[in-house]
């Protein structure tokens, strides 16, 4: 169990949390939501021992195992497999151990040991690990690549896999889903709603949420309160408290108007695609929480085009990929037009070559073959991770902003600005220390300001809050240019897009099921490839079967070859039965009661006791050479 009671904490002079107290019990699994900056970072360093609470008591079991996930990115050319197994520390602590024994010839420390190794599951860490590397995404041959190998987000799964590895009593996942793709998310999802400690998430996946909580803990006003259920849930108890507070009635009703003539322009369109009516329903959904957001600082909205041309950009007969000494094609034959009023997601694995699309419809810096057509009145608004490092650090927002405005009016840059969260002398400041979720915000503020007629967002909503990515879906429904949307964000994908399209195998195909069919999807692809693999290596396999002839004279060879083998395993095998039929009689006399009562046979018990030491320490010892033969034997065969 683990128990905060009456917790205050503070960072600086900032009072974070105040007279908290909420208890979580094993296989409970607690989403903790809340603003940037209102202590969920804080709390997690708590619970870690890195903080030490101001006021109150934290309680949790002395041999609770807590595991996390590090933030710095690994290093070191050790391999992945060998970098995931370090988070189990009890399983290295007892190979060493082993290591040890094995060295000093300590045939008692290695049996107690060995028997250890058992218990955690030891002989199968190494599978262990390979199947969670698995899950998160690496290929087989990746497992022993050395950890400096791998980009800074692969690394990030490592460290990932690696809190899994931990055998952990207390989890504690800080945005886990930030650099896994979609199928990364839904095994993870599976892995965690298996998981039987304690699990404490912090994310702004309210998919994620929903699948893997079940319980909220909402951190406000310096306060938590917990909710039971996933997030959707909580949004629905929180819309109820929020509508019964007169105070913020006017705002709730104009919000639910606003959205609602939303809902009443898609549902004049729902009867011509089956695509708008699942998006009719997700309109109508956010029509019944909009209340749990009515507090949200974000407030925008897409500015109308000057002009949208019928064809906006087209791919045609064109091939993607990066330009080196031997061009490399990541995608082939794509033919692709985007009209007005597209609103497409793109589906599909990491590295399956969706950035290298969108950078192609961006600018054509992947195109490597074919051609790209443009109108002349198409203007494109294109985010990407890498430009929030565009940024001029030295710059504060209200001066980038001038840079795209510089006809308006400062009072008019306060107003933009202030509803993507800058507010007061924010908008002063160098962006330099601003967080990865401000300067995304900053971004797509102004992206936005150009107002474009086509939108092309590659994971926009990457180190976003909760409260801004709904504002986003909104702001984006509301648009009325076209869109592609890269983002493992399905809430976002549902809400935005009409249209989905799947990459994979070099292609880009037209996905004609819903979102909600892309796991079922996945598998069906997954287990066509493991089929198709193994019957490429039966057909291997067949193709260099050896005559029957050559079978029987391989076969003798072998049995001769191995045959001391065989005969040293048996002959120890002989020895142990005849040493523990021996020891098998002894504690039978050893059973007669008479033999304890009996002062005459003192001397007769004590010979017994002895020789039963003796044959136990025999039958360790040859159960010990009965492994090593074996174990030779295996290496023989």
């Amino acid at each position: 169990m683990l128990s905060l009671s009456n917790i205050a904490l503070r960072r600086g002079r900032q009072v974070l949390l105040r007279n908290v107290s909420f208890q979580v019990h094993s296989g409970q699994r607690l989403g903790v939501i809340g603003a940037n900056g209102s202590g969920k970072s804080s709390m997690f360093a708590m619970l870690l021992g890195e903080l030490e609470p101001d006021d109150g008591e934290l309680r949790m079991r002395p041999q609770d195992q807590i595991a996390h996930v590090a933030q710095e990115s690994p290093h070191g050319s050790g391999t992945a497999l060998d970098y995931v197994m370090d988070g189990d520390a009890e399983l290295r602590n007892v190979q060493a151990a082993i290591a040890n024994a094995e060295t000093e010839d300590d045939a008692t420390a290695l049996h107690t040991l060995y028997e250890r190794m058992d218990a955690i599951d030891g002989f199968g860490a190494e599978a262990r690990a390979g199947r969670l590397l698995h899950g998160l995404g690496f290929a087989d041959e990746e497992l022993k690549q050395s950890v400096s190998d791998f980009s800074g987000g692969w690394r990030m799964r490592l460290n990932l896999a690696q809190a899994l590895m931990c055998r952990s009593d207390i989890l504690l996942l800080d945005e886990p889903t930030n650099h896994l793709d979609l199928p990364a998310i839904l095994w993870l999802e599976r892995w965690l709603k298996r998981y039987e400690g304690i699990l404490l998430i912090v994310s702004h996946d309210r998919d994620f949420l929903d699948a893997v909580c079940t319980r909220i803990a909402h951190i406000e006003n310096e306060e938590i309160q917990l909710f039971t259920g996933n997030y959707s849930q909580f949004e629905a108890q929180r819309a109820e408290r929020l509508a019964q507070q007169q105070a913020l009635y006017v705002r709730q009703q104009k919000d639910i108007k606003h959205i609602q003539s939303y809902v009443d322009r898609f549902r004049y369109k729902a009867s011509k695609a089956r695509q708008a009516q699942s998006r009719l329903k997700m309109l109508e959904r956010m029509q019944k929480i909009a209340p749990a957001h009515v507090d949200s600082p974000f407030r925008f909205h897409f500015l109308e085009p000057k002009k949208q041309p019928q064809h906006l950009l087209g791919l045609t007969d064109a091939s993607l990929g990066y330009r080196n000494a031997d061009d490399v094609v990541v995608l082939g034959n794509i033919n692709l037009n985007l009209s007005a009023g597209d609103r497409i997601g793109l589906l599909g694995v990491n590295g399956a070559g969706k950035s290298t699309l969108v950078k192609a419809l961006a600018s054509g810096s992947t195109l490597l073959g074919g051609e790209r057509v443009l109108s002349k009145d198409t203007k494109i608004g294109y985010f990407a991770q890498h430009q929030l490092e565009l940024l001029k650090l030295e710059e504060s927002p209200i001066n980038h902003l001038r840079e795209f405005a510089p006809e308006d009016r400062e009072q008019d840059h306060r107003n933009y600005l202030g509803r993507f969260g800058f507010s007061g002398e924010r908008i002063f400041e160098p962006v330099a220390p601003f967080s990865g979720g401000e300067k995304a915000r900053l971004v797509l503020a102004l992206m936005i300001r150009q107002a474009p007629n086509l939108l092309l967002l590659d994971e926009p909503t990457n180190h976003l809050d909760l409260e801004m990515r709904q504002a986003l879906s909104i702001a984006l429904i509301e648009y009325t240019g076209a869109l592609v949307v890269i983002s493992h964000d399905r809430h976002l994908l549902r809400s935005v897009c009409d249209e989905l399209m799947i990459v994979h195998n070099g292609i880009v195909d037209r996905f004609t099921r819903g979102l909600d069919d892309y796991p079922a999807w996945l598998m069906e692809h997954e287990r066509r490839e493991d089929k198709a693999i193994a019957d490429e290596a039966t057909d291997a396999e067949a193709a260099r079967q050896p005559s029957k002839k050559q079978q029987r004279q391989e076969q003798a060879q072998r049995r001769r070859r191995l045959k001391p083998y065989h005969d040293k395993v048996r002959e120890i095998e002989t020895q142990l039965a005849s040493k523990r039929a021996q020891l098998d009689a002894l504690n039978e006399r050893l059973a007669e009661e008479a033999l304890y009562s009996d002062q005459s046979r003192k001397a007769e018990l004590s010979q017994l006791i002895k020789d039963q030491a003796e044959q136990k320490a025999e039958i360790e010892t040859l159960e010990w050479s009965w492994l090593e033969a074996s174990d030779a034997l295996e290496k023989a065969e």
